[in-house]
């Protein structure tokens, strides 16, 4: 019996890392295409250049606009994930994310511990008083995108998740693949062993066996500073306030079976606060509190 070798390629894509793990028959071509067609979403969905697909788009005066079908499928996906998550998961919050300070790619990030001593009190996140999401229709047949004038759209992690369920649709015939798009993973075929760090010091938390389905990790260990009035702040909004959300729970991984609900669940945990944060993890998954203990929710 002979065992196939599996292509491995990993790449810096999306802000962070990217891998592409693809066994089978055309296996190197197959990770070479998917690799290539991250790269491309990276550069036509990132707001920080003003040249990309999703920046002209929002700066598009008109009202009904005429996207690629990805944009269009990125787009749908943002009203569902806000629909589906009662309205935490906002991707029409550029504004106060620039306001808050993010205005560019971040590296580096301000020390979880630091963050949380200067941090607000706690409390849980809230869908907005008016949900703009709720103004943007997608024409998919179209290929439209109709919204007010000034709603911008944020990729962000919405985009990740749906970015890895697009390449394991185009992986289905192989014998086994995993993409991980900078934290949200899809996996299909044998299984694979997922470590869960800790947001503290980066130690193993849990080890998950997983096989054809997806996982995402959220929180806000990473991409946090301190803003203009040296307050600290991250990239996960309250829809609320339009200001950084310091729940309780400072970390959360979902699974389910694909990377974009993943990436909502987990993304839901962790806004929603340590009360309800195990109600968003249907599949299961580990909740990361800020005292640093953990849940499993089997």
């Amino acid at each position: 019996m002979t065992t196939q070798l599996e292509t491995v390629r990993r790449f810096s894509c999306f802000g962070s890392r990217c891998t592409v793990a693809v066994c089978g028959e055309g296996a190197e071509r197959a990770a070479e295409e998917a690799q290539v067609a991250l790269l491309t979403w990276h550069r036509r969905f990132t707001r920080f250049s003003p040249g990309s697909e999703l920046s002209q788009l929002n700066a598009d005066p008109r009202g009904t606009v005429p996207v690629t079908p990805m944009m269009a499928r990125f787009a749908q996906a943002a009203v569902d994930a806000a629909r589906e998550t009662g309205g935490l998961v906002d991707a029409t919050l550029i504004g106060a994310l620039e306001e808050a300070g993010y205005r560019r790619d971040l590296s580096g990030s301000l020390p979880l511990p630091i963050a949380l001593g200067l941090a607000p009190s706690r409390r849980p996140a809230a869908p907005a008083q008016h949900s703009r999401w709720a103004d943007v229709h997608v024409d998919a047949l179209a290929n439209t995108v109709s919204r007010p004038l000034g709603l911008r759209l944020d990729s962000g992690g919405v985009a990740k998740g749906l970015f890895a369920d697009v390449i394991a649709e185009r992986l289905a015939d192989f014998d086994a693949f995993a993409v991980d798009c900078s934290g949200d993973l899809r996996i299909g075929g044998h299984e694979r062993r997922i470590d869960v760090a800790s947001p503290f010091d980066g130690s193993m938390l849990h080890s998950y066996e997983l096989s054809n389905s997806g996982i995402a990790t959220s929180g806000i260990g990473r991409r946090s500073w301190l803003d203009a009035d040296a307050r600290p702040a991250h990239h996960l909004l309250d829809p609320s306030t339009g200001r950084p959300a310091y729940t309780g729970v400072v970390q959360a991984t979902a699974l389910a079976p694909t990377a974009l609900e993943a990436e909502l669940r987990a993304k839901c945990a962790v806004l929603s606060g340590p009360g309800t944060a195990a109600d968003c993890l249907a599949h299961g998954g580990l909740i990361v509190f800020d005292d640093g203990t953990d849940h499993l929710i089997p």
